[in-house]
């Protein structure tokens, strides 16, 4: 047997890499979904009200949704349907029609929150009021998803992760971190008083459920051969660490924006949190340079900007789901599922009065939706007869059930709260 030279060695090992940097987007696609400016508030109310102690809840989210991420995609590799699609074709219609009913809502909640960060930030850097900052933001948002290919928004969209990123390393760079009392905040869970409804939003700002729609949907934008299972088994490895890669990348951020919270704006455990964004810009301002307040609201306008694609783009691929169609942005039922999710986000903007309180909050409602789409999700892929030879295995089942349970439970904690 001849053994292989060095540069064949080499060669192929470039070619594992290139391929992998060609597969990326999906999963960056769908990481800034929760990066979004509810993440924003959430974080920042944890980390103002809290100081280090709930970042274990994004440790949490983010190993939960690691593994409901790649199960979504899985889906979506192995039988061509996203979550959406699949629920209305083997799921009963009375019980589907619900079931995508809820997540239209959480569309709505999600795209209310990206709109209005948004418009925070425009309020911030140029002084536009805040209701027409939206219908701005609005107009440009549905101009993308009425004009752009996915090539175009993933390239667009893996830039603004990049730009936040970096804001975000450049404010916890410069910011002076405990960085003892975070480590034992990533790994020791802690429930101060009052902190439940805190909690909860940070769960449904990660673990939100368009997301899992999403995924499932734009995985198969790539338009391989599904009869070829040596292609399907390849895309399954390239999706898992397409996921990981994307998944650790927003675990990193939005800890970034607890920490920075926490070292810059915890009040010694008077649980007193800040409640506006744009006092949070403010407030860094003096301790961070002048700087600060630009690369705050900057990165701020970025995520909203880019996360309310991504939520348009989930609002269609939900509804068209309805009618067991794909998402294709020519199609008249994803464009009325993208404006029956903006649309009203936006008008219910023109009704809140206190912004801060309805970005923790709609994310807060994310996680109250979210157990629905996780068991709709496990049904589907336990399922033989919808995944074919690659059903979950029982370990996969057992996980995701841990992980429904961990998010119910939560749910009625609030509720007993």
């Amino acid at each position: 047997m001849k053994r292989k030279s060095k540069n064949q060695s080499k060669n192929q090992s470039k070619n594992k890499t290139l391929n992998f940097l060609r597969y990326l987007g999906p999963g960056l696609l769908v990481t800034v979904g929760f990066i979004d400016p509810g993440n924003w508030a959430s974080n920042i109310a944890a980390g103002s009200g809290f100081g280090y102690e709930l970042l274990w809840m994004v440790t949490l989210s983010t190993v939960m949704l690691i593994v409901l991420q790649h199960n979504a995609a899985h889906l979506g590799i192995a039988t061509g349907l996203c979550l959406s699609e699949a629920a209305s074709r083997y799921m009963p219609r009375l019980l589907k029609d619900l079931i995508l009913l809820t997540a239209m809502l959480a569309a709505v909640a999600t795209a209310m929150a990206e709109i209005l960060g948004g418009a925070i930030a425009l309020q911030m850097l140029f002084h536009i009021p805040i209701r027409l900052g939206s219908i701005l933001i609005l107009v440009l948002v549905l101009f993308c998803a009425f004009t752009n290919a996915y090539k175009r928004i993933e390239k667009l969209i893996i830039l603004f992760v990049s730009l936040i990123g970096f804001s975000f390393l450049f404010e916890v760079g410069i910011a002076k971190i405990d960085w003892g009392a975070a480590v034992v905040g990533w790994v020791k869970p802690s429930f101060p008083s009052g902190s439940m409804p805190v909690i909860l939003s940070v769960l449904g700002a990660v673990v939100m459920p368009h997301n899992l729609f999403l995924h499932s949907e734009i995985i198969q934008s790539r338009q391989w051969n599904l009869e070829d299972s040596s292609v399907i088994e390849q895309q399954l490895k390239y999706e898992f660490k397409d996921t990981l890669f994307s998944m650790i990348i927003g675990w990193a951020i939005n800890s970034a924006m607890i920490l920075m919270a926490a070292a810059t704006l915890y009040q010694n455990g008077s649980g007193k949190q800040v409640d506006d964004l744009t006092v949070a810009g403010k407030m860094l301002s003096p301790l961070l340079g002048n700087a600060a307040m630009v690369v705050f609201a900057l990165a701020l306008l970025l995520a909203g900007i880019s996360s309310s694609i991504t939520a348009g783009m989930a609002g269609g691929t939900i509804f068209s789901g309805i009618f067991n169609q794909p998402y294709d942005i020519k199609t008249k039922e994803t464009k009325r599922g993208v404006l029956l999710t903006m649309i009203p986000a936006a008008v219910i903007i023109l009704f809140i009065r206190q912004p801060f309180e309805g970005l923790v909050y709609s994310q807060m409602l994310l996680a109250v939706q979210l157990p629905v789409t996780i068991f709709t999700q496990i049904y589907l892929t336990a399922s033989k007869k919808v995944m074919g030879k690659y059903v979950n295995s029982r370990r996969l089942n057992f996980l995701l059930l841990v992980i429904a349970v961990i998010v119910t439970g939560l749910n009625i904690a609030l509720l007993f709260v």
